[in-house]
């Protein structure tokens, strides 16, 4: 908690934190192919365990191989169509569209691909820690046709 005047309320200051959509933060980890800002992490609200800001990539754009070591990721997909590629060769790919959640886990070699030549890919990400830790990896050699997969949870069924 940080030091105030003894007459102010208490959570004023520690409180909420509501961070203006035009006053994100470029000044973040970034990988070739994408632009990142971050809205949430230590430097800006004192975030102990959470990152969060968001990723734009351009029409029939796609990123560099990375992956966020130790951290876990969320992708929600506001706008456009994602082509996530992961492994070591990136040889699984799978699609999401606005409204889907990708989980990206620990140390997994990714690339984020729009898949949409028209329009931009609009997402926000949220990642297990207060820093954004991006290793971008330049010595893959990805597989010429990715294995398509569908993950189905434990509770539902797959699409008939």
């Amino acid at each position: 908690m940080t030091d105030h005047d003894a007459s102010e309320p208490r959570w004023k200051h520690d409180g909420v934190r509501v961070i203006k959509g035009d006053r994100l933060d470029s000044n973040t980890a970034q990988t070739p192919g994408m632009f990142r800002q971050a809205a949430i992490n230590h430097a800006r609200v004192g975030a102990q365990k959470i990152w969060a800001g968001t990723v734009t990539i351009e029409p029939d754009a796609k990123t560099g191989v990375h992956h966020h070591g130790a951290l876990e990721s969320v992708i929600f997909v506001l706008r456009g169509k994602a082509r996530m590629r992961w492994g070591d060769r990136l040889e699984f790919t799978a699609e999401a569209e606005p409204g889907d959640f990708i989980f990206v886990p620990p140390f997994v070699p990714h690339q984020e691909i729009n898949a949409d030549p028209g329009a931009p890919l609009e997402c926000v990400l949220v990642r297990s820690d207060n820093e954004a830790v991006v290793v971008n990896i330049t010595d893959v050699d990805p597989v010429e046709k990715p294995e398509s997969v569908y993950w189905v949870d434990p509770i539902h069924k797959q699409p008939e």
